[in-house]
C-alpha cells in the first residue's frame, strides 16, 4: 500500500499510508485538494507576494513579510532540521505540489483572481507558520505603548494594560480520572482564533505502521501542531500570552558605502538589499529591505541628510523586529514527528522541551495516568523594558541574554489554561482578565463524573463575570430619566448570561459600547484618535483608540491617571442614550462574521450567536466599533483518554474549503449549538475515497 484517502460522514480526511513519508506526502497532496485555494494564499502571505493577484490592499502585508524577512528565516530553519525531520517536510511539498492543479480546478477563486496554482519550495510550510505566528506574541502592542508614552507621559505607558482584548486566545481544561466517570482523563477546550472560510484548523487521521493520530492540522504544515491524540496520550495548548518578540529602535546611517546602524559598539554595518513588489492592477513597489544586528527593520522613521566622516550621508530612522526563529534558526518543527510518535506524557514533554514558537501552555494525558502542565516555547531573558515598549538599539543591556526556563505545574485534578495570568505569569506582559479561567474552575468542580459529551455544557457557557464592574456603576447613578430608570431595572435583573436570545444581553452590549465611545471620545485622549498613528497599515488592529479603550474598559473608568475622565457622567450619559433604543436581542446584534480573502457575496447572511470575549463561549466583538463575532472557537475537540474513539470534536464550517461543497459548511449548524461530531478511527466505518476523486464528496 502506497496511500489511500478515506473519508467519514462529514468529510474528514482519514489518510493511510505504508510509512510516515507516504503518509506525509498524501497530507500534502490532500491538503491541497480540499483547501487549495488556502494553502495558495498562505504560500504567498509568507512570501510577500500576495499583492500579484490581490491588488494594492495586499501591499502593506507584502512589504512587511519582506522586511521581516519571513520566507528567509523559513528557508534557514528548514537548513537546521534534523534528516529525517527536513525529508518528512519535504514530502509533505511534494504532495502538495501533486496536488494543487487538481486542487485548483475545483476552487473558483483562481480564475476570479487570476492565480495560478505555483510550486512550493521545502520550506514553504515553515514560511506558512511564520505567516501564521508572526504577529502572535502581538509586539504591536508595544508601539501602542510608545505613543501613549508620548502623547500623555511615561506614567501612563500601562495606562491600556487591559489583560484584555487580543487576536487570539483560547481555552482549555484537563480533567484527571479522579474526576471522571471512566477513570481516565479528559482534555477539553477551543482555541480561539479569527474564524476564517476555509477554516483555520482542518480535522485529520493520519495512520501508518509507526503511529496513528488524530488531531486538527493547519493547512500547509505537516502533521499535527497544537491538538491531537495518538491513542495512548492527547495534548491540547493554549496562547500563553508570552512576550517573546523585541522592538529596537535604530539609527541608520547611509552612504556610498552602503549603510551602517548605530549599536553598543558605534555604528557597523547593516545587510541591505532592494526588492520589487508586484501589484496586480497598479505599478510595482520598490522597497528596501534592511537588518541591523538586532534584527530585520520593518518599520522606516524620517530622513535628513547629513555630512558624514567620508562624505555626504543620510541619517534616518527605524525600528528592527527580533523574534526568536531569526535569532535561532530553528522553528521547533523537530518537534512534530516526535509528537506523531508519541506514547506517553514524558515523550510529549521531551518534545516540547525542543519547541520555540509560538510560546504556548500545554495540556497533556496518557492512558497511564501521566498529566502533564507546562508552557514550551522560547522566551529570551533581557531588560524588562524590552517587554513593555521600543528600546534603544544603541543602548548597552537590552540584549538578549539567553532563554529562560519554561515554567510547568502539578495537576491537582483539574487544570484550566484561558490565556489568564497564572502558569505564564513570569514570560509575559498582558494576559487575559481571570473570567473565563475562573468560570471553567468552578463549573469543573461542580462534578466528578464528567463525560465526554458532559463538556459541550462549558465551551457553550455564556456567564459574563466582566459586566460586574461597569454595572456596578450604573447601580451608584441617581437622578435618571424614566427610560433609564427602566433600562437599569432590566440590566439589575438579568441573569448575566450573554445569551443570543437575550435582550438584555443587547441592552448591556449598547451600553458598553456607548460607554467606549464615550471614554474614546474624551479630549485627554484625543491625540491618540488622530488617524493614522505613525506606524504601516498592518498594525492598525493594535493601534486603534476605540478597540484599545473596549478592551481595557475596566480599568479605565478607574484611573487616576485620566483626571478629566468623569467616569459616572460618562456612564450616565451612555445609559440615557442606550434607552433611547429600540430593544433587540443579543443575537440580532451579535452576528457571526468570518473573514475571508475575496469579498463575500452581497446576499451573504450568517447566523446571531450568543457568549461574548469574557464568556468561556468567546466569540469577541470590538465594543465601540462593531457587535459583529470575526473571533472565536475556531475548533472544538474532547480528547478521552480511556478510549479514543469516546473522543470529540467539530470546527465552524466544515472539513474542506471549496465553495459549494457539502462539507463546506455541514458543521455549522453543530457548532452553533455545541454539538460535537465522534471521532472516527475504525477504517472499517469509513469510506475510501478513489483515486480520481471527485470535486463533490457528499455521503
Amino acid at each position: 500500500m502506497a496511500s489511500s484517502t478515506y473519508r467519514d460522514a462529514w468529510g474528514i480526511p482519514h489518510l493511510r499510508a505504508s510509512d510516515p513519508l507516504r503518509l506525509a506526502f498524501a497530507q500534502g497532496r490532500n491538503a491541497a485538494r480540499d483547501r487549495a485555494w488556502q494553502i495558495e494564499t498562505e504560500r504567498h502571505r509568507s512570501q510577500g507576494t500576495t499583492a500579484s493577484f490581490l491588488g494594492p490592499s495586499a501591499v502593506p502585508w507584502d512589504r512587511f513579510v519582506r522586511r521581516a524577512r519571513l520566507d528567509d528565516t523559513a528557508r534557514r530553519c528548514f537548513e537546521t532540521l534534523e534528516e529525517e525531520t527536513a525529508a518528512w517536510v519535504a514530502a509533505y511539498v511534494d504532495g502538495v505540489n501533486a496536488g494543487l492543479e487538481r486542487g485548483a480546478a475545483d476552487a473558483p477563486e483562481f480564475a476570479a483572481t487570476g492565480l495560478a496554482p505555483g510550486t512550493w519550495q521545502k520550506w514553504t510550510p515553515l514560511g506558512v507558520w511564520l505567516a501564521h505566528h508572526i504577529l502572535f506574541a502581538g509586539f504591536p502592542t508595544k508601539l501602542w505603548r510608545e505613543e501613549v508614552a508620548r502623547r500623555l507621559g511615561d506614567e501612563a505607558l500601562e495606562l491600556f494594560a487591559a489583560d484584555g482584548l487580543a487576536t487570539s486566545g483560547s481555552n482549555g481544561w484537563l480533567v484527571a480520572g479522579d474526576r471522571t466517570a471512566s477513570g481516565a482523563a479528559l482534555i477539553a477546550g477551543d482555541p480561539h482564533r479569527f474564524i476564517q472560510a476555509p477554516g483555520f484548523y482542518q480535522q485529520i487521521h493520519l495512520s501508518c505502521p509507526e503511529y496513528d493520530v488524530v488531531g486538527f492540522a493547519v493547512p500547509g504544515v505537516p502533521g499535527i501542531a497544537h491538538f491531537g491524540h495518538t491513542g495512548t496520550v492527547a495534548w491540547a495548548i493554549t496562547n500563553a500570552m508570552s512576550d517573546y518578540h523585541d522592538l529596537y529602535r535604530e539609527q541608520l546611517r547611509t552612504s556610498d558605502d552602503g549603510i551602517e546602524a548605530l549599536g553598543p559598539e558605534g555604528w557597523q554595518p547593516a545587510a541591505h538589499h532592494r526588492e520589487t513588489i508586484e501589484v496586480a492592477g497598479g505599478d510595482p513597489v520598490e522597497i528596501d529591505v534592511i537588518e541591523t544586528e538586532r534584527g530585520p527593520v520593518v518599520i522606516d522613521g524620517p530622513a535628513e541628510a547629513v555630512e558624514g566622516d567620508s562624505g555626504p550621508a543620510a541619517l534616518s530612522e527605524g525600528i528592527s523586529l527580533r523574534y526568536p526563529p531569526r535569532v535561532t534558526e530553528d522553528l521547533g518543527f523537530d518537534v512534530l514527528p516526535a509528537l506523531l510518535r508519541a506514547r506517553t506524557v514524558a515523550d510529549v514533554d521531551r518534545a516540547l522541551d525542543r519547541w520555540i514558537e509560538p510560546v504556548n501552555v500545554v495540556h497533556a494525558a496518557d492512558t497511564s495516568g501521566g498529566l502533564l502542565h507546562r508552557v514550551a516555547g522560547y522566551v529570551p531573558v533581557r531588560h524588562r523594558e524590552n517587554g513593555l515598549r521600543v528600546v534603544p538599539a544603541w543602548r548597552g543591556g537590552h540584549e538578549w541574554q539567553g532563554r529562560h526556563d519554561t515554567p510547568r505545574a502539578e495537576v491537582d485534578g483539574i487544570a484550566v489554561m484561558a490565556n489568564e495570568r497564572g502558569l505564564a505569569a513570569p514570560l509575559g506582559t498582558e494576559f487575559a482578565p481571570p473570567y473565563r479561567a475562573d468560570r471553567i474552575q468552578r463549573l469543573l468542580r461542580a462534578s466528578r463524573q464528567w463525560a465526554p459529551h458532559d463538556m459541550a455544557a462549558i465551551h457553550m457557557d455564556t456567564q459574563l463575570a466582566a459586566a460586574a464592574p461597569l454595572l456596578e456603576r450604573v447601580v451608584r447613578l441617581d437622578g435618571l430619566g424614566p427610560e433609564a430608570e427602566r433600562l437599569r431595572a432590566r440590566l439589575l435583573a438579568w441573569n448575566r448570561h450573554m445569551d443570543a436570545d437575550s435582550t438584555a444581553a443587547a441592552d448591556f452590549a449598547r451600553l458598553r459600547s456607548a460607554v467606549v465611545q464615550r471614554v474614546a471620545a474624551e479630549p485627554e485622549l484625543k491625540s491618540l484618535a488622530v488617524p493614522p498613528l505613525p506606524y504601516p497599515v498592518v498594525f492598525e488592529p493594535w493601534l486603534n483608540l476605540t478597540a484599545k479603550v473596549a478592551s481595557a474598559l475596566e480599568n479605565l473608568l478607574a484611573t487616576e491617571l485620566l483626571p478629566g475622565l468623569d467616569s459616572a457622567a460618562v456612564v450616565r450619559a451612555a445609559l440615557e442614550e442606550t434607552a433611547l433604543l429600540e430593544p433587540v436581542t443579543w443575537g440580532e446584534l451579535h452576528r457571526l462574521a468570518p473573514s475571508r480573502i475575496l469579498p463575500a457575496a452581497e446576499d451573504e447572511e450568517w447566523p446571531g450567536l450568543g457568549g461574548d470575549h469574557d464568556c468561556v463561549l468567546a466569540t469577541s466583538s470590538t465594543p465601540g466599533l462593531t457587535d459583529l463575532s470575526s473571533r472565536g472557537p475556531s475548533a472544538r475537540y474532547v480528547w478521552d483518554l480511556a478510549r479514543r474513539e469516546n473522543s470529540l470534536w467539530a470546527v465552524p464550517l466544515g472539513a474542506r474549503g471549496i465553495p459549494g461543497d457539502p462539507h463546506g459548511r455541514d458543521q455549522l449548524p453543530l457548532w452553533l449549538t455545541g454539538q460535537l461530531a465522534p471521532v472516527i478511527t475504525d477504517f472499517a466505518l469509513l469510506v475510501e475515497e478513489p483515486e480520481h476523486g471527485s470535486r463533490s464528496l457528499g455521503m
